[in-house]
């Protein structure tokens, strides 16, 4: 066994509808974090090593060391290792693959991304990006689509400000869209749907618009633009590919350290003040990855 303490923990969407889910009160709250050895009776991790775990929200733990990712020691020293919870992490890989192999993107297309200053969809614009596609991304400030435009998003607009979210999507990419990765779900993809192309493809993600509610929203419903548009959705957890995480990061790592692939996290200090990060994510106020410093 060996104890570790918590260096930086993360908050993120998933965290809501799984533990409504799965836990009840007085349950240690779901969540990962990078982790330093403070003690160690296992020889495959010395003292000082960083690694992932997905221990909840807790600054020290006990571990048999199965349920541990080490971060590589080819990790460069310029870059923080906070990363390892976001673009060269969970949500970083979400991206990845939620792209690559939901979305098929192939160069020359059309890619919409929703919650796109977020973690997951700040790194899905910029993968497009790298993979020869047009990108139009939507968030819910001007500061953010500010950073949208930065870091080389071609379109990108405001929904809260928008006077119709449909002519906002059609001004941005007139004829359409090839692929649609979606953090958001509700009347955002209930919109964004009439303007996939033919043979579009959908890839769910997420659906921070629902997790609050209380009770299910209301249509409207799908199934005729995806009939007469011949539409791909698709439902997808970034665990399907845990076989080829290796792949994965190290692909993300070597876009950031080549300048391709840009980071932003919104960090939070003390871990009193996970709640308070927490909330905040959910509610939009954080730029890239939101993570806690302990």
């Amino acid at each position: 066994e060996l104890l570790l303490e918590s260096v930086f923990l993360s908050v993120d969407p998933y965290m809501r509808p799984y533990s409504r889910r799965d836990m009840k009160e007085g349950d240690i709250m779901i969540g990962t974090q990078v982790a330093r050895v403070v003690e160690s009776k296992n020889p495959a991790f010395t003292v000082g090593t960083f690694v992932v775990a997905g221990s909840g929200w807790r600054t020290h733990f006990i571990s048999d060391g199965k349920d541990l990712q080490l971060i590589p020691s080819s990790w460069p020293e310029s870059l923080p290792r906070s990363l390892a919870l976001g673009t060269v992490g969970m949500p970083g890989l979400t991206a990845y693959f939620g792209l690559l192999e939901v979305c098929k993107i192939k160069p020359g297309e059309t890619v919409l991304v929703n919650a796109a200053a977020g973690a997951v969809g700040s790194v899905v614009g910029q993968l497009a990006k790298i993979g020869g596609c047009k990108v139009v991304g939507s968030a819910g400030s001007d500061e953010k689509v500010a950073y949208l435009k930065k870091i080389g998003f071609d379109e990108a607009f405001n929904y809260k400000t928008v006077t119709s979210l449909d002519e906002a999507l059609h001004k941005a990419s007139p004829d359409g869209y090839d692929c649609f990765f979606d953090n958001v779900g509700g009347e955002f993809a209930s919109i964004a749907i009439n303007q996939m192309k033919k043979y579009g493809r959908i890839a769910v993600c997420g659906a921070i618009s629902q997790y609050h509610d209380s009770m299910p929203q209301k249509g409207p419903y799908v199934q005729v633009p995806i009939v007469l548009k011949e539409l791909q959705m698709e439902g997808f957890l970034v665990t399907r590919w845990n076989n080829r995480r290796e792949e994965g990061l190290k692909a993300l790592l070597k876009w950031v350290m080549e300048g391709k692939l840009k980071c932003h996290e919104q960090v939070t200090e003390g871990f009193e003040n996970m709640p308070a990060a927490f909330i905040g994510m959910l509610k939009g106020e954080n730029l890239g990855k939101a993570i806690v410093k302990v």
